[in-house]
């Protein structure tokens, strides 16, 4: 990119990489060809200029499936080098840090963030394991499976409760911001329909096979195997959280405390939403590496990997707690499954999980303006 381009795109835009979308979304609306293959290019198709907001949702939108850049015939290395997948991958990962809470953190984005996540973990661990150790020695190496006598419920539950609520008001304190910048003026609730139907199309993954049924990487066949990793990680990860929803349940209205049987339903829930965990996430890191590199240009993979890392810890030190919780090695187990949690809680806001709320509030913007689009039409 010229020199120029660069020092111009800070006048009329705030970073290169929103610049470069632009340049892109203007080339592509005038060709048009890819118009079937996502819900990007209608959406870039009601639009003559590109704001900041414009670029972030549409980035957003994106499901970086890779269609559009084979089937471009401006694709590197065509001098108009349109990579249409790489340069909104950097516009999505830019937009993370953008509307992050406080704007303090929003650096942590650009951190090693598994790094960061690894240390809080073990650091919480290690602060549970050292203060039982201390005040109960035995309480540390218990065969009874009494996970109150390592942590009283109390404080379990406002230690967690507190890292779950911070979390949960910077998560809403981003989506205000990215609602707002976005320029939609409409509650994303405020229309059950476009609602609904992003609901449909995020819980099936829609887009992310691109018009293909497919998604590409290095193979000569494309494969769907990525879709179904994500969904593998996806409602593994709903799973897991009604399991602690129904377990919070049990204890608070029918007095009944963890650890629960084998057949109880936090226990089932927890289980099979474990083991999708751990099958997604695999699936996940090895996808990616089968991926064309061409397709990974733009992301930021050490978001990406730190992310999934953290799932794959969540799910397999809860596992092995669950196995091996009437043996010595619980408390030291159940120390650590903390610890990791505490620390999937505290980074949430500031890793890869908030692509997924902010592509979710994409496609409820998309199918708004669809709706707007033919009840116009229909008058």
């Amino acid at each position: 990119m010229p020199q120029t381009d660069i020092a111009g795109s800070v006048e009329h835009h705030a970073s290169a990489a929103l610049y470069e979308a632009d340049r892109l979304m203007t080339v592509c609306n005038s060709c048009r060809y890819c118009e079937g293959v996502c819900a990007v290019f209608p959406a870039m198709e009601m639009r003559r200029a590109f704001s900041d907001g414009d670029l972030n949702y549409l980035a957003n939108l994106c499901h970086n499936c890779g269609a559009c850049y084979y089937d471009c015939q401006f694709s590197p290395p065509h001098e108009f080098a349109v990579h249409v997948p790489a340069t909104l991958a950097r516009v999505r990962s830019e937009s993370y840090a953008a509307y992050a809470w406080p704007r303090a953190c929003a650096g942590l984005f650009a951190r090693n963030g598994l790094a960061i996540s690894l240390i809080l973990a073990a650091s919480v661990a290690l602060f549970i394991a050292g203060f039982v150790g201390l005040s109960d020695p035995a309480a540390l190496w218990a065969r009874d499976a009494q996970f109150y006598r390592l942590m009283p419920h109390n404080a379990m539950a406002l230690l967690f409760g507190a890292a779950f609520a911070y979390a949960m008001l910077a998560l809403a304190m981003g989506v205000r911001a990215f609602w707002r910048d976005i320029g939609e003026a409409e509650s994303p609730l405020s229309q059950r329909g476009p609602l609904l139907q992003a609901i449909r199309d995020a819980g099936r993954l829609r887009y992310l096979d691109g018009a293909h049924g497919d998604c590409a990487n290095q193979e000569a066949a494309p494969s769907d195997r990525r879709r179904l990793f994500h969904h593998l990680t996806f409602y593994g990860f709903l799973l897991c959280f009604a399991a602690t929803s129904v377990a919070t349940l049990y204890h608070y209205l029918l007095a009944r405390e963890a650890p629960y049987a084998w057949y109880d339903l936090p226990v089932l829930l927890g289980s099979v939403g474990g083991l999708a965990m751990v099958v997604g996430t695999l699936g996940l890191f090895a996808e990616k590496s089968r991926r064309d590199p061409q397709l990974q240009a733009g992301v930021a993979m050490g978001m990406d990997r730190a992310f999934l890392a953290m799932l794959l810890l969540t799910a397999a030190t809860g596992l092995a707690l669950l196995l091996l919780r009437a043996t010595p090695a619980m408390g030291l187990l159940l120390a650590l499954h903390l610890g990791v949690v505490f620390a999937l809680f505290i980074t949430m806001p500031y890793g890869k999980f908030v692509h997924g709320i902010y592509r979710f509030l994409a496609l409820v913007r998309a199918a708004q303006e669809r709706h707007r689009e033919l009840a116009g039409a229909n008058h």
